[in-house]
């Protein structure tokens, strides 16, 4: 299999890693609006460098795998699913619904796969959670806790392009959230801080964010998130119910102490950030990417489960402002009158 790569940036280059050594894939072709540097990643790992992104699609490559600069996402899917390709594409697909619906429509239309990376869905963890919900090991689930938290912020140019903490953190919680449990979010009260740095302040972003979110059966959960956790990356998600509770992410690695005499000592070598946390996630987000391209399984995270997270991460930050409960249905429904008028 042939595949093109676009974006060669930090997340880029990890997954060009992982496709150039991959059994099925005879041939990687990596692209970015900065040639030098999808020559200097193809260098490295024997790929071929395409002078520009256009030729990722002129030299008939099999799929296409998106990791570049966010603005470019629905335009790069968009034009996959015209030329036929099945497209993987980091989250999100846009900063707001109605450019998502938009590359949605342009998918449908052409009946290519699109999935989504939301790595969370491959990782162990979060796997064997959803297994102990799904078969009732917890008894009645009542209260969910999820917490994202970031060792540093992230450069000051990257805020404004980010779409806010709740669009490109927490958005992994929240879809996450809605996979391990089987339910859908239907109301969400948010808010958050900015006592950190003035480039948050600057930027019209929070260094910190908390929601409270109601699932469609009644069960509570919160979801936390925050760029400044000194003490390293720390993703966790704790499931309680009327019979046990669980928890993800808590490990030898997990950066946190105890202050009890007989807790746990504290991690020698906490997480320092999301790809060596999520790394044979990643991996196997992209095994199953290729298989999907090659008609082998079904989609594990179309580009509607997206639109879904998007719009839950819409409310919340709508939430924020307004200071007032926000139901992600509302926003949905607004971005799909929009686009029909």
């Amino acid at each position: 299999m042939r595949i093109g790569l676009i974006g060669t940036g930090r997340i880029g280059a990890f997954h060009a890693r992982v496709l150039s050594r991959h059994p099925e894939v005879g041939a990687l072709v990596v692209a970015d609006a900065d040639a030098a540097r999808a020559a200097g990643v193809a260098a490295v790992i024997g790929a071929t460098a395409a002078p520009a992104v256009d030729d990722v699609f002129a030299w008939g490559v099999d799929a296409v795998v998106i990791a570049s600069a966010t603005a470019s996402h629905a335009e790069l899917i968009a034009r996959a699913a015209r030329a036929g390709l099945p497209a993987f594409c980091e989250k999100p697909i846009a900063l707001g619904p109605a450019a998502t619906l938009g590359a949605l429509r342009a998918v449908e239309a052409a009946g290519t796969p699109l999935q989504i990376g939301f790595m969370r869905r491959f990782d162990t963890g979060y796997r064997a959670a959803r297994e102990a919900v799904r078969d009732g090991r917890l008894g009645r689930l009542h209260t969910v806790r999820a917490i994202t938290s970031d060792p540093a912020p992230p450069p000051a140019a990257y805020l404004p392009l980010s779409g806010g903490l709740f669009r490109d953190c927490l958005v992994h919680d929240f879809d996450i959230l809605r996979w391990v449990t089987g339910r859908e979010i239907v109301e969400v009260y948010a808010t958050g801080a900015d006592g950190g740095a003035p480039m948050f302040r600057e930027a019209g972003d929070v260094d910190t964010a908390a929601a409270l979110l109601t699932l469609d059966d009644g069960t509570l959960a919160t979801a936390t998130a925050t760029r400044c956790n000194g003490a390293g990356y720390d993703v966790r998600m704790e499931l309680s119910g009327e019979r046990n509770q669980i928890a993800v992410g808590l490990d030898d690695r997990t950066p946190i102490t105890s202050t009890e005499p007989l807790g746990p000592p504290p991690a020698g070598s906490p997480w320092p950030g999301f790809l060596a946390r999520f790394a044979p996630a990643y991996e196997a987000e992209l095994d199953a990417f290729v298989r999907l391209a090659r008609g082998a399984i079904g989609n594990p995270c179309d580009g509607r489960e997206a639109l879904r997270a998007l719009c839950v991460a819409e409310a919340c930050e709508l939430s924020r402002r307004e200071r007032r409960p926000v139901r992600p249905d509302e926003i949905e429904q607004t971005a799909r009158a929009a686009a029909a008028r």
